[in-house]
């Protein structure tokens, strides 16, 4: 059964289509896979929509196509190890337990043997060099005693074949290696660099114009008047989109005023692929998000069942070049990045072109009890660690108020309580996310 509102048809182009009667709040599930059928990237593969960059500067980037496999890799049978490559079948042969070989010579990585080795002998061979012709097998140099031009060395453990890597046995020629979507890796640019490949194809990378809300809000640096606070939500969400490979665009503080926030809403749909905001969505008289939006788009829902994080809207702003999708986050810090990363993370990495893993959920023993109603998901601030048992434990890190920024800096997971569970006793099992590498 769907979850999505039953307005919305995900089939009508892979976008939902214009709701006026979605719930008043739509769960964690819904939203979700409503972002996601909205989200998705237009068109991957559009003019402007790729480009190619050197191998230094593909880090963090989205992959926009496969990357097939010019040759095998290793492209030789080649040495594990230094030692001596021979003939491995007289190791087969019952009541042999040890070899005495002729020595031929020795062979380096990047310099060929040509000759043919017979059996009986062998030559001296370096990790990384190809395995002369009549050579199957490597003994370490460690294993073996030399005597004049001879080796002789215990065949005890020692099987024909050992110590030796197959041509292909990592990748094979023509088959993928690297797939679309895939964000790019330090140890995929190795693979890369090992295949001979200077560069990649990757998608453009991903606008997000963003901007907070507020007439109480000032800039970090500027005198703080009575009543106001400085602005940390463009820092963290900067950071946050930063850390998806996407590139923020800073529109500044714009102020509770509809005209004002109107003229920034066109600004960030000219300017970028997605309009990001913080503040003004909830229901109070200075809250203009929703009304502004309705105006110059589409509003698609706008509450949550998640706390922190229940005023969250969705809408998509018209523009000349297609609609432009708006994420409206909650002005509280801590809700917003919570936002950020349950609702809007993973939309945002589809937009990119990215296809999004599931973000890592592991089982951890609660230490203290922790009050939960059901009906909405619940992510709180955790300190998780090994427990004497070899399991893993967490505690919250104290107050858990949506304004206490602090909580985040201290946390190394979060503890997430689906919609469906209630209260949290001591010692009961609750789902934690890892926060090292999330934001």
């Amino acid at each position: 059964m769907s979850l999505l509102p039953p307005s919305i048809d995900p089939v009508q182009r892979g976008k939902p289509a214009p709701t006026s009667d979605a719930p008043e709040v739509l769960g964690v599930a819904q939203a979700r896979e409503f972002l996601m059928a909205a989200m998705r990237h237009p068109d991957p593969a559009a003019p402007g929509q790729v480009e190619q960059v050197p191998l230094s500067l593909a880090r963090g980037r989205v992959l926009a196509r496969d990357v097939l496999a010019p040759h095998d890799v290793p492209p030789h049978d080649n040495a594990a190890m230094d030692g001596y490559a021979f003939d491995g079948r007289p190791l087969a042969q019952a009541g042999v337990d040890t070899l005495r070989l002729l020595v031929q010579g020795a062979v380096r990585a990047g310099v060929p043997w040509a000759q043919t080795v017979p059996p009986g002998h062998a030559v001296k061979i370096m990790t990384g060099a190809v395995m002369p012709p009549g050579c199957d097998t490597v003994v370490p140099v460690e294993r073996c005693v030399a005597e004049g031009r001879h080796v002789v060395f215990d065949r005890a453990g020692l099987r024909p074949g050992d110590h030796r890597r197959l041509k292909g046995e990592d990748l094979v020629q023509g088959r993928p290696v690297l797939t679309a979507g895939r964000m790019l890796r330090a140890p995929d640019l190795g693979l890369a660099a090992s295949l001979g490949l200077a560069e990649l194809s990757v998608h453009r990378r991903l606008r997000v114009a963003l901007f907070s809300t507020g007439d109480e809000l000032r800039e970090p640096g500027q005198t703080l008047d009575t009543g106001c606070i400085y602005d940390s939500n463009r820092r963290s969400l900067a950071a946050a989109v930063q850390a998806l490979g996407a590139e923020p665009l800073d529109l500044g503080l714009v102020p509770d005023d509809p005209v004002a926030l109107r003229a920034a809403l066109a600004t960030g749909r000219d300017r970028a692929d997605v309009v990001l905001t913080s503040g003004g969505v909830s229901q109070g008289d200075a809250d203009h998000i929703r009304t502004v939006l309705a105006d110059l788009g589409t509003v698609r829902f706008w509450r949550v069942a998640l706390r922190p994080g229940q005023p969250f809207a969705y809408g998509e702003l018209r523009g000349t070049e297609g609609d432009v999708p708006l994420l409206a986050l909650p002005g509280n810090p801590v809700a917003a990045l919570v936002s950020f990363l349950v609702l809007a993370r993973d939309a945002l990495l589809l937009r990119a072109g990215a296809a999004p893993e599931p973000l890592w959920r592991l089982r951890a023993r609660s230490l203290h009890a922790i009050p939960k109603r059901a009906g909405r998901t619940e992510v709180l601030r955790g300190i998780a660690e090994p427990a004497a048992d070899g399991g893993l434990q967490v505690r919250t890190t104290g107050a858990q108020g949506s304004g206490i920024l602090s909580s985040f800096t201290s946390a190394n997971a979060l503890i997430v309580l689906d919609e469906a569970r209630g209260p949290v006793a001591a010692g009961d099992e609750v789902d934690v996310w890892p926060l090292d590498g999330l934001i």
